[in-house]
C-alpha cells in the first residue's frame, strides 16, 4: 500500500452514509497518535469554562484518580469507534456515558460545546501538526460521527455542519472562557497525570512543552505564565517535523484503536466494558439526584 492509498479508499466512500467508516480509517490508520493528543488537549479546554470545571473539581475524579478517569473515558469512546453505534459494545459504551452525566446537573449548552471540542479540535491539530491535512471527506464524516453520537446522548440543537461546530466552540469560549480556582485544580491535575507517563526527571520539561502547545485564551483562563516563545516555536516545531517523518513511513497497516495506546495503565488484566466509569451517589460528589437508569443508545436508532 502506497502513503496515500488509503486517502483515495476514503475520497471514494460518501461521507455522510459512510461516516463511521471513514472516522474509522481516518483515526485508527491515518492518524492514531494526533488524534489522541488532539482529542486529550479537546477534554483539557473544556475545564476553561467555569461551570465544567466547578463539576469536574467536585466529583474528584480528574484530582484524585486522573489516570483511572482517563482510562475510562479514552476506552468508553474508543469503543464506539471501533465497534459502532448499532453493536452490543457500542450500545454499552455509551449507555455508560450517559448514566453518568444523566447522574449530574449539565446543560444542554456545556454539553453541545464539549461535542463541538470533538468536532473541531482534532481538525485544528491535524491541520497543524499532522503528516497531511483532512480532507473535506474526513471533515465531513468526523462532523457527522459526533452528531449521531450527540443524538445518542439525547444533545439537543446539534449543529449541522463543522462550520456551526466551529462557529459554536469559538463563541463559546469567547463568552464562558474565564479564571476559576477549582478550574486550575483540575488542570494542574491533568497536567501531573500527562506527566506521570514519563520518566520523573522529564516531568517539568513535559508542563513547560504541553503549555506551549496551548493557545493564548487558554492559558489566560487556567493563569498559566506562557512560555518564552523562542520555547514555543521550538515545541511547535518539533511536533511538525514529526508529522513530516511520519509521511516518509510506510502507511500503517492493521488499526491502532486508543485501547492499545501505552497511556492507558489502569487495566493490565483486562476489563468489562459494563464496570467502566463512575456510579455516582446522589448528595456526594456533586451528584445533586438520582436520574432514571435508561440511556439514548436504547431509543435512537
Amino acid at each position: 500500500m502506497k502513503r496515500f492509498e488509503r486517502l483515495s479508499q476514503i475520497r471514494r466512500l460518501d461521507p455522510v452514509t459512510d461516516a463511521l467508516e471513514i472516522y474509522r480509517l481516518s483515526v485508527a490508520f491515518e492518524f492514531p497518535w494526533d488524534y489522541t493528543r488532539a482529542l486529550e488537549l479537546a477534554l483539557y479546554r473544556t475545564y476553561a469554562v467555569p461551570s465544567i470545571g466547578r463539576l469536574l473539581a467536585r466529583t474528584a475524579e480528574l484530582t484524585e484518580r486522573p489516570q483511572k478517569r482517563y482510562d475510562d473515558t479514552v476506552l468508553l469512546l474508543d469503543t464506539v469507534v471501533e465497534h459502532g453505534f448499532a453493536t452490543e459494545e457500542g450500545r454499552t459504551a455509551i449507555r455508560r456515558i450517559n448514566q453518568m452525566h444523566r447522574s449530574y446537573d449539565i446543560s444542554d449548552d456545556d454539553m453541545r460545546y464539549v461535542l463541538s471540542t470533538f468536532v473541531v479540535m482534532p481538525r485544528r491539530w491535524i491541520d497543524a501538526y499532522g503528516w497531511r491535512r483532512l480532507s473535506r471527506h474526513e471533515i465531513v464524516a468526523a462532523t457527522e460521527y459526533y452528531r449521531t453520537l450527540g443524538r445518542h446522548m439525547g444533545i439537543p440543537g446539534i449543529p449541522k455542519t463543522y462550520e456551526e461546530f466551529e462557529a459554536l466552540l469559538d463563541a463559546y469560549e469567547e463568552e464562558h472562557f474565564g479564571w476559576d480556582e477549582q478550574s486550575r485544580r483540575v488542570s494542574d491535575a491533568t497536567l501531573d497525570l500527562m506527566a506521570s507517563w514519563y520518566p520523573r526527571a522529564l516531568a517539568p520539561l513535559l508542563r513547560t512543552a504541553t503549555l506551549a502547545l496551548l493557545d493564548e485564551p487558554l492559558l489566560r483562563a487556567f493563569d498559566y505564565t506562557p512560555p518564552g516563545a523562542a520555547t514555543s516555536a521550538f515545541v511547535r516545531r518539533a511536533v511538525r517535523a514529526r508529522g513530516r517523518l511520519v509521511r516518509l513511513l510506510p502507511p500503517r497497516r492493521a488499526p491502532h484503536f486508543a485501547r492499545q495506546n501505552r497511556e492507558i495503565k489502569g487495566y493490565p488484566d483486562g476489563y468489562r466494558l459494563a464496570d467502566l466509569g463512575t456510579r455516582p451517589v446522589p448528595g456526594l460528589r456533586g451528584c445533586p439526584v438520582r436520574h432514571r437508569d435508561t440511556s439514548a443508545a436504547d431509543v435512537v436508532e
